[in-house]
C-alpha cells in the first residue's frame, strides 16, 4: 500500500496527514496559526481508505470535544529506537496532563536525557497524537512547539491543562 495524503482543516489550523499502512507516519501542522479558530474539520471524505477515514473521524471528534479520541489513533512514525521509546511513553501522557521534560526523560528510562528528550519532541512526526503539546518547562512554563505556542496553548485549554489565564492546572 502507497502511503495516502491527506489535508485537513482544523480549527487551529490545516494538518497535513501521511498514513502508511500501519498507521499514522506524519501529522504535523501548516505554517504558523494567524489564531482564528475556525469550525469543524473538513476533507473530502469520499477518496480516503476506510482507515484514513478512521483517523480523520477521530481528529473530528477531538476537536468536538472527544478528548480520548487521539490515543485511539494508530501510529508508525519513523525514528531512532531511543525516539520511538520517548515517543511511546509520550502516548501514556493523557489529554489534560503535562509533563515536564525532565520527567519524561525519567519515564523514559534516561533522567540524564533532558536534552535528548527535547530533541525528540522536537522531531516528532505526530502531532497530536504523539501529544507533545503536553510537555512543558519544570517550572510550568510553556516552551517549544513547532506548531507554535499559540496553538499550544489553545490545545492544553482544549484538553483543560490549562486555564484561559494560561495558569497550568494542577494535576
Amino acid at each position: 500500500m502507497e502511503d495516502e495524503r491527506i489535508a485537513l482543516e482544523t480549527p487551529i489550523g490545516t494538518l497535513d496527514l501521511v498514513m502508511g499502512p500501519r498507521g499514522v507516519r506524519i501529522l504535523s501542522f501548516r505554517g504558523k496559526w494567524d489564531g482564528t479558530v475556525r469550525d469543524g474539520v473538513a476533507v473530502p471524505v469520499g477518496r480516503l481508505t476506510p482507515e484514513a477515514r478512521k483517523v480523520v473521524s477521530e481528529i473530528e471528534a477531538y476537536f468536538a470535544g472527544d478528548l480520548k479520541a487521539l490515543d485511539r489513533i494508530a501510529v508508525d512514525p519513523e525514528g531512532t529506537e531511543f525516539q520511538l521509546r520517548v515517543w511511546k511513553v509520550l502516548r501514556g501522557v493523557r489529554s489534560g496532563r503535562t509533563v515536564s521534560y525532565a520527567e519524561l526523560a525519567k519515564r523514559a528510562g534516561n533522567p540524564a536525557a533532558v536534552r535528548a528528550v527535547a530533541l525528540c519532541n522536537a522531531r516528532n512526526p505526530v502531532a497530536l497524537a504523539i501529544p507533545c503539546h503536553r510537555v512543558i518547562g519544570s517550572d510550568g512554563s510553556l516552551t517549544g512547539y513547532g506548531g507554535g505556542l499559540e496553538r499550544k496553548r489553545w490545545l492544553l485549554e482544549h484538553e483543560g491543562a490549562l486555564l484561559p489565564s494560561g495558569v497550568r492546572q494542577r494535576s
